[in-house]
């Protein structure tokens, strides 16, 4: 079974609700069920993502808006969505992570300014494609340009909705 990294855009009162059914469970059922058109599957892009833009020696500021997008970070509690008969991440070392919506807009407006087709055209013509990772066989160019292109405009949306973002891995 692959591990792909999963992304939902909630309210914080949606999230609230959940922890408070955990909370009132007696067996921690949170009753997460985001609508599937808040969320959003990365696949293995995030990882090959980041490491072209390593590559390429995009500065830190950026860097960072990347990583953020998708690990999160741990300054909202989500781990009550690991515990209970329903934990959303599949592997028990993985944590769900999330961005507060003041942090998701933040991350929006960075991840815009990213140019991922200069990134991967530079990668590709310096002849670095294979240390992307995961054994890509081809060009990879229309498989990342597609899920960078997923990724900027679900936090696009998530922003204009003052939504927060739960990040974890499945």
């Amino acid at each position: 079974m692959a591990v792909t990294q999963q992304l939902a855009r909630v309210p914080a009162e949606y999230l609230a609700a959940c922890r408070q059914s955990a909370d009132e469970s007696h067996d921690g059922a949170h009753h997460w069920d985001p609508s599937a058109a808040d969320c959003l599957d990365l696949d293995w892009a995030p990882s090959m993502l980041e490491r072209a833009c390593e590559l390429t020696r995009l500065d830190a500021v950026h860097l960072e808006a990347l990583k953020r997008a998708t690990d999160g970070d741990r300054g909202i509690d989500v781990d009550f969505l690991n515990a209970g008969p329903d934990p959303i991440a599949f592997f028990s070392n993985s944590t769900p992570t999330a961005l507060c919506a003041e942090a998701v807009a933040e991350v929006s407006v960075l991840l815009g300014e990213i140019d991922i087709q200069a990134i991967l055209r530079s990668v590709l013509d310096s002849g670095k494609g294979s240390e992307l990772g995961y054994g890509f066989i081809g060009d990879p160019t229309e498989y990342l340009l597609g899920h960078f292109g997923a990724l900027r405009e679900f936090y696009a949306e998530a922003a204009r909705r003052g939504l927060l973002v739960v990040e974890w891995l499945d």
